[in-house]
């Protein structure tokens, strides 16, 4: 069995990775910025000014933003991506860097925020062509916490009744037809991108495929079952 890694571990995996995201938004054009991210409608400079606004808003805040939104976490979402997004790229960035230390959160769910940077670092990467990868330990507890629950993705769902296993890492998980793949395919195939289903093999992919296909695309959401926050 898995192990999970320590809170104090995952808060210094979240910062290390939004470094890293930061590190490499530093190099992008005005066109890169401008592009459609793999996260629903948001190009990339939205994306980065959603995490912003994840790594800004405690549980409280949390709670009366989605009350003021009805508790539509799409509606939520968008209000505080707009607070955080600046004048223009460079302003958006540099907020982005004021909260990569940052141990806010809207609960105690460590992994479910690495899983925020993990995701959405992708989500910007991935269409852009731009090079990074996560740790593979960090990806792994995401992993591991997106299969368990329907929390922040519906990974619990997408994964039922199949044998999801890592072929780079400990990650091995349930019973049924085989996926493999890497860890972070397999993560963000949870997510619920299908264009890393390209890269899983195995009996099982058609059935994972077909889940994600069949969940209406979001742009985020709060405790959504299908959305990252």
């Amino acid at each position: 069995m898995m192990e999970n890694m320590p809170r104090a571990e995952v808060w210094a995996a979240i910062h290390r990775e939004r470094t890293a995201l930061a590190e490499g938004l530093a190099e992008l054009t005005p066109d890169q910025w401008a592009a459609r991210s793999l996260c629903g409608q948001w190009t990339v400079e939205e994306v980065v000014a959603h995490l912003t606004a994840a790594a800004s808003t405690g549980r409280w805040r949390w709670i009366r933003s989605m009350a003021g939104a009805r508790f539509d976490p799409d509606l939520h979402n968008q209000r505080r991506m707009l607070e955080q997004r600046g004048a223009g790229p460079d302003e958006t960035l540099a907020r982005f860097r004021a909260v990569v230390t940052s141990t806010t959160a809207p609960s105690g769910h460590t992994p479910a925020w690495l899983g925020e940077v993990v995701v959405h670092g992708e989500d910007i990467r991935r269409p852009l062509g731009l090079p990074g990868t996560p740790e593979l330990a960090a990806v792994t507890e995401v992993a591991r916490f997106f299969a368990e629950r329907d929390f922040t993705v519906a990974g619990r769902t997408i994964r039922k009744g199949l044998h999801l296993v890592a072929t780079d890492g400990p990650f091995d998980i349930g019973a049924g037809p085989e996926v493999r793949g890497s860890t972070l395919a397999l993560v963000m195939a949870m997510a619920g991108r299908t264009d890393y289903c390209d890269e899983l093999t195995g009996p099982g992919v058609p059935t994972l495929r077909s889940r994600i296909a069949d969940r209406r695309p979001r742009s985020g959401g709060g405790r959504a079952a299908d959305a990252l926050p």
